[in-house]
This record gives structure tokens, C-alpha cells and sequence, in this order.
């Protein structure tokens, strides 16, 4: 039976203490509550979560949650349980005590929400516990663009999904949530994630509240200093491409009398929540972050998103962009820019898609740096130090780290770039000569008591412990945590290996004879070309004078407009001009007129109009991205309506 309306609206009120819905909350909402298999298309702010969190509080059993994202599972498991609702996780980096114990009370149906990684699905350990849930009553994928090989950022372990599905029954709903996807991208997740009829539900991409502009510049540090100067109000953030350079320009800042703090994924837990902390509390203005920063965070004043590198997708630059002016109010993306980008992202193609030579030659390295023989190795994992392969066979890290990622997606191995391990303790002395010892210090006795208190069979073996948890049981700072336990390991009391991440690789399959490693169209020369597509859409979008930046990405994403924004840099550049006319709509008009006669050449002028003029290779373009015109060869000619 399908819940009604007020149970909606009560749900939502009693646990999120909302009066209404958003745009297609409701849409979606309804639509699982159905028990159709459903697409959400929502852009960064839209709200997300509520689509499946208040269906899930709704219906009888388990939803289960897969994202990537680990960060985001840790936070919206601490938001639900802070709700009174119980919701656990299962991700890379937990040890098989951790995971049984959180899937057994799964099976007993002690939780309402289970988030999970991907690459968790296709594990012994999740299959065998997973059969035996009772009742599942939503599969919602995040970030659902990862499931197609046309996507920004295709990610294998998300075909383990449709296995979910088998695993838990084919009646579960699936609720795929995006919020950057081309129409391409829409038809190829519901047929990856099997749909049995395509239902999609998408906002609209546009922001009316958001000012996109592009700013030419040959000094970035003075020009980000410029802006942030300008717009005085709300936090902002700045992305760049680096960890090095999230550092350097967080200390420009602060030497020019703006607050600023640096973030990026090679930092600690403890370090990271610290400088999210601060900025969320407006103890720092303005955070300088590659794009670990920013998934799940959902601050309303970021007055201004700044660009310092160009990204290389309009996906990705519009997701991080939408992280400005979430509360409505007015607000600005500005991407800087200077003609060397263009090179820059353009070499950045032969980085991503190293040769097939190379991408061959990397893995009879790999194999021979671990010493793999062949027919061997199948679902063995290696820790595995990226700088001292690259160092021992002279290769490029950069390149090196695409071709296993390549290698990766061919599905020979599986790279994970920065694997999680959590802190592991074992007492190395017995009970008895353990209470004789007396340390004389209260802070180790505290520490020593709290570890005896929440983990078991510490004597026996080693066990995995949060160094946060003992924190908070102590009342000891997590820094101190650390030192004190060392200093216990250094005096053979016990033995400690601390928290680290690191890269690993698992091989998936036999090492197999380097000749004979395939790399197929999808895995190479069709996501070759798609990474081309993209890089030259940016490039456009950086390089366009008369479109209206609002305008290219919306149609990007499939959404016509037939109204300019008036507020980007190329809108309020024709006002300067005196311009009462939108230039680009009267150059098509006249060109679909012109081409009703037939096909044109190129190079010759259609009637009067200077085909080597900017406005007409910007409009030529603009009507090629809306289907309207097509060109094959030297030819242009009018597109079938379709």
C-alpha cells in the first residue's frame, strides 16, 4: 500500500523538521514508495538525502546505501544517529570483526540504513551476510554517474551493483542520485543499473542566483586576492589542482589579510575535520582545497567559488561551482584563466590515456616489482608504494598512475590509490604482569583502563581500535593518544600500529602474458575519445565571448534555454557594449535560414555572413551542442528534427 502524503510530510517533520518538500522531493519520494525504480537528477544543494531517507523511515526494512564517498558515509551515519534513527556503515579499511558484527545486526534488523562501498559488494563476507536481511526495502545508488563508462568518472566497482540487486530480490526499488549527468550519461545508468522502465526526475541545472565568470588572467594569486577583496561577505571556497598549491596560496592569503585555511585528501581524519570545523564555524574565511573538499557539505553562505586551475570537465566544474549560494541568496563561480590552460588541458588527454604500449609495459613491471609469476597472484593484495616503482623503473608517476587505473578498469587488477587501515593494538605482556606495572602516570593508566574497557581479546591477538574513541573516554587529546601509545609500544608493553593509508593493488585475475593483455574499446579508445570531448567543452566554455556562460552549461546537461542569465561576465560585457540585441540568437536565425536551401561549405560566406568572425564560430557552436546544425566534413547543413 502506498503511504500517503501526510505520512510524507510527517516523516519529514518529526526527523528533519521540515514544513515542506523541495522541487521533486516529493516527485521521487512517491515514486519509490511505489516501488519503481527511479532516477534523480538533482544538482549540488538540491537535497539529496531526503529522497531516500524519508521513503526508507516510511517503509518495512533496510536501505542500503552505496556510495564512494567515505567521508559522506561517516557524516549522514553520525547526522541519522544523532536523529535517534540507526544507520551503521561497512567501507574499505574495516577489518572483518568490524564488518560481521555491523552486517550481523543487519540480519537481526537493528538498522534503518546501511552505507556501503562499491568495491565492499562483490566480498565474500557482504554476500553470504546480505542474503540473509529479511527485509530490504531500497537500494539507493549515489553518485550513480560512476556506473557508466560515459560518465566523468566511471568507476568498475559500480557494475557490482546489479549484483545487489540479485542478492536482495529484483522487487527492491533502486533509486540511482546524481547530480551532473549528460543525457547520454541518464539512459546509460538505467540500463546499467537494470531499471525495469526508465523513470527519471530532474531539477533544473539552472542557478538564477549564481553569476558565472571567467576571468582571463596572467597572475591568478593577485587576481584571487582581488576578488576575495571585492566580496567581503560569506566564506568562499578556492580550488586548485595540487596539494602543494592548496598550502601556498591558504599562506598568500593569510599574508595579505585574508583568513584562509588549506585542505586536501592527503591529510589526516582528525586534521581534516579540524579545518572543516573552522570554516564551517566562519573561524576561517576562505578554504583552499583540491577537490577532496566539498562532498556532503552543505553550508548555505559560500558566497564565492573560485577556480584557480581549470577542471577538466564541465561535470566536475559544475558540481564544484554549485557548492556557492546554496541559501538563494547572490553569489559567484569564477573560473580563472590564461591561454596556457589550453595547453595544459589538452596534454593532460596523452596523460590520462597513456599508450596501450606503455599501459603494458607498466604492468609486466608491476609484476615483476612484486614479484608475481605468471598464472598467479588471482585476489592477492600488495601494498604498494607508487614513487618507489616509478623511481626503480624510471617511469612518470602521473602517467604510471592512469595506466594502472586503466589496468584497473580492463579489470586485470584493482588500484586503490589510498586504502584506509585503522590503528591496531595487541598486549604484549600477560594480565598479571600487566596490573603489576604501575607507570606512576594517570594519563597512561586512563588510556590502558579505556582500552581494556571497550575491546576485547586485546592478549590474544591485535584488534582494531579508534584513537578518537579512547579521546573521548579519556578526555585526552587524540595527539597524545598517539604519543602515549607509542611510548607503550617503545617500552614493549604492547604493540602498536598506527592508523595509515596507503596505495594497494589486488590482482583480479592470474597474471596473465603482457602480450596478451586487451584493452578494449570501452576501456580505452571510446573513453579516449569521450576524455576529448570533455576537455575541448571546457576549453570552449573558457574561451567563449559571446554565449552566455549559463547557457552553455545548461545545454551541456540536455536543458534548452532560450533566456541569457544577464549576470555572467559575457551577459554584462554586451551591456557595456550597449548591445539591446542577444547576438547569437540573430546570427542562427539567419544561419537556419540560409541552410534551408541546403548545405553549405564552410569556407565559402553564406550570403554576406563572415565565417571566420568569432560571433558566428561561437554561434556555430552553440547550435551544434542544441542539435540544430551538423557538421560532416567541410559541410554544414541542417540536423533532422527529431
Amino acid at each position: 500500500m502506498t503511504p500517503t502524503n501526510d505520512i510524507y510530510l510527517e516523516t519529514l517533520k518529526k526527523y528533519w523538521g521540515y514544513d515542506s518538500f523541495r522541487s521533486i522531493q516529493r516527485d521521487i519520494i512517491t515514486s519509490v514508495c511505489q516501488g519503481k525504480d527511479t532516477l534523480g537528477l538533482m544538482p549540488t544543494g538540491g537535497g539529496k538525502s531526503i529522497t531516500f531517507q524519508v521513503p526508507t523511515m516510511i517503509l518495512k526494512g533496510l536501505c542500503i546505501v552505496v556510495t564512494p564517498l567515505i567521508a559522506l558515509m561517516k557524516d549522514q551515519v553520525s547526522q541519522l544517529r544523532h536523529k535517534g534513527i540507526k544507520a551503521s556503515a561497512v567501507y574499505s579499511g574495516m577489518m572483518s570483526d568490524d564488518i560481521i558484527r555491523t552486517l550481523d545486526n543487519c540480519i537481526l534488523g537493528n538498522y534503518k540504513f546501511l552505507y556501503i562501498s562499491p568495491e565492499r559488494i562483490s566480498s565474500p563476507i557482504f554476500t553470504e551476510k546480505i542474503k540473509r536481511v529479511k527485509h530490504v526495502c531500497l537500494i539507493c545508488v549515489d553518485e550513480a554517474h560512476c556506473i557508466s563508462q560515459w560518465g566523468y568518472d566511471f568507476r568498475p566497482s559500480y557494475l557490482n551493483i546489479k549484483e545487489l540487486r540479485n542478492m536482495v530480490g529484483s522487487n527492491v526499488p533502486v533509486l540511482a542520485l546524481t547530480a551532473t549527468a549528460t543525457p547520454k550519461v541518464i539512459e546509460d545508468i538505467q540500463n546499467k543499473l537494470e531499471f525495469k522502465k526508465h523513470n527519471v526526475f530532474s531539477m533544473s541545472f539552472e542557478r538564477k542566483n549564481l553569476a558565472y565568470v571567467v576571468r582571463n588572467t596572467e597572475n591568478k594569486n593577485q587576481e584571487t586576492l582581488h576578488i576575495l577583496k571585492s566580496v567581503t561577505e560569506g566564506s568562499a571556497i578556492v580550488y586548485t589542482r595540487n596539494r602543494k598549491a592548496t598550502r601556498e596560496i591558504a599562506n598568500f592569503l593569510n599574508d595579505n589579510g585574508i583568513s584562509a585555511d588549506n585542505y586536501h585528501a592527503g591529510m589526516n581524519d582528525a586534521e581534516k575535520d579540524l579545518k572543516q570545523i573552522n570554516w564551517t564555524k566562519n573561524r576561517v574565511r576562505v578554504m583552499v582545497a583540491t577537490n577532496a573538499f566539498g562532498m556532503g557539505i552543505d553550508k548555505a553562505d559560500v558566497r564565492i567559488v573560485i577556480h584557480y586551475n581549470v577542471p577538466d570537465s564541465i561535470e566536475s566544474y559544475f558540481q564544484e561551482a554549485g557548492r556557492a549560494g546554496r541559501d538563494g541568496k547572490k553569489s559567484y563561480a569564477i573560473l580563472l584563466y590564461n591561454p596556457h590552460d589550453s595547453d595544459i588541458l589538452m596534454k593532460r588527454i596523452d596523460d590520462v590515456f597513456p599508450t596501450p604500449e606503455f599501459i603494458r609495459q607498466t604492468y609486466e613491471n608491476l609484476c615483476y616489482f612484486l614479484q608475481i609469476g605468471e598464472g598467479e597472484a588471482e585476489g592477492k593484495t600488495y601494498d604498494f608504494s607508487l614513487e618507489s616503482f616509478c623511481r626503480t623503473f624510471k617511469q612518470f608517476s602521473l602517467n604510471t598512475s592512469y595506466a594502472l587505473n586503466i589496468l584497473t578498469n580492463a579489470g586485470y587488477i584493482d588500484y586503490e590509490e589510498q586504502q584506509e587501515f585503522k590503528s591496531r593494538v595487541r598486549f604484549t605482556v600477560d594480565k598479571e604482569k600487566l596490573y603489576l606495572l604501575n607507570s606512576g602516570d594517570s594519563k597512561t593508566d586512563a588510556i590502558i583502563q579505556a582500552i581494556l574497557r571497550n575491546y576485547t581479546g586485546v592478549f590474544a591477538d591485535y584488534i582494531y581500535i579508534d584513537e578518537s574513541l579512547l579521546s573521548k573516554a579519556t578526555g585526552t587529546k587524540i595527539s597524545d593518544i598517539e604519543e602515549t601509545l607509542k611510548n607503550l609500544s617503545k617500552l614493549k608493553i604492547i604493540s602498536y600500529i598506527p592508523h595509515r593509508e596507503t596505495p594497494t593493488i589486488t590482482f583480479t585475475l592470474p597474471r596473465v602474458d603482457t602480450d596478451k593483455i586487451a584493452l578494449s574499446p570501452q576501456v580505452y579508445s571510446d573513453r579516449k575519445k569521450e576524455y576529448t570531448k570533455r576537455i575541448k567543452e571546457i576549453i570552449y566554455y573558457i574561451t567563449n565571448e559571446n554565449v552566455c556562460r549559463s547557457r552553455i552549461l545548461l545545454n551541456y546537461f540536455g536543458e534548452s534555454s532560450s533566456q541569457n542569465c544577464g549576470q555572467c561576465d559575457v551577459c554584462i560585457s554586451k551591456k557595456k557594449k550597449g548591445q539591446t540585441q542577444d547576438e547569437i540568437d540573430v546570427a542562427s536565425s539567419m544561419i537556419i535560414d540560409i541552410l534551408k536551401d541546403g548545405e553549405w561549405h564552410l569556407a565559402t560566406e553564406m550570403l554576406g555572413i563572415n565565417m571566420n568572425s568569432r560571433l558566428v564560430r561561437d554561434t556555430l557552436r552553440f547550435m551544434i551542442n542544441e542539435e540544430k546544425v551538423i557538421i560532416s566534413g567541410s559541410k554544414i547543413k541542417l540536423a533532422v528534427s527529431k
